[in-house]
């Protein structure tokens, strides 16, 4: 057993923590753009409506749900370890040159991450919390009652500046993917010449393209 809790207490094992919760955020991701993308269905928020009662029911789905929680807080937690361990060693001064050769995201995970958890936070008082504990109108479907989150939607999107900083957290989370999915990968020793290339490729079209997804959702309610 101590050489379990050696392993994660060693920066070699919070790099290993770090690269796991970030890959099943990456997961967590795909499958909330699905349930979101509903947002955009021409049939009066029906469809987002019916996924988002579905999603705060099913007890399977709220099992994961707070795994997902721990998992951001785990992530978030870990990576503030790293940071401030780095710092450390590079003492009061820092390093006179900095490497120009690694990318902007990669130099800057710390700020990117803080960014992302912000967002985080906002997002869930704006809609997760006011799913559960907001005074939310009910619509009724087939004779079913449905808290009617899709029009929480359209008002908050309604708002040019809440657009805007939507927006912008998710060319944030973008940049974050844009350095950690090829990371995830090579810190678990998953990375190969085979195939260093698709994950790359494969990482960056991910971290360009789901953040462009969910940036689009408020972009196209605002424009209606």
């Amino acid at each position: 057993m101590k050489w379990f809790v050696d392993l994660f207490t060693s920066t070699l094992g919070r790099k290993l923590l770090m690269a796991l919760t970030g890959l099943f955020l990456i997961t967590f991701l795909i499958i909330h753009l699905m349930g979101n993308l509903q947002l955009l269905k021409d049939d009066g928020g029906h469809a987002f409506n019916v996924y988002a009662e579905f999603m705060s029911t099913n007890p399977l789905i709220q099992t994961v749900s707070k795994v997902n929680f721990f998992l951001i807080l785990l992530h978030a937690g870990v990576s503030l370890v790293l940071t401030m361990r780095n710092r450390s060693a590079r003492g009061p001064v820092g390093y006179a040159v900095s490497n120009k050769s690694s990318i902007w995201s990669s130099r800057n995970m710390g700020i990117l991450g803080t960014l992302v958890l912000v967002f985080i936070v906002v997002h869930l008082n704006n809609f997760w919390a006011q799913m559960h504990w907001g005074n939310l109108n009910m619509v009724e479907y087939d004779g079913k009652q449905y808290r009617d989150l899709y029009s929480l939607c359209g008002l908050l999107f309604s708002y040019g500046w809440y657009v805007a900083l939507y927006v912008f957290c998710m060319a944030a989370i973008g940049f974050h993917l844009w350095h950690g999915f090829a990371s995830a990968f090579q810190t678990l020793g998953l990375n190969h010449l085979k195939y260093n290339g698709l994950i790359s490729f494969v990482g960056k079209a991910f971290s360009i393209i789901v953040p462009a997804l969910y940036a689009l959702i408020p972009v196209m309610m605002f424009s209606k």
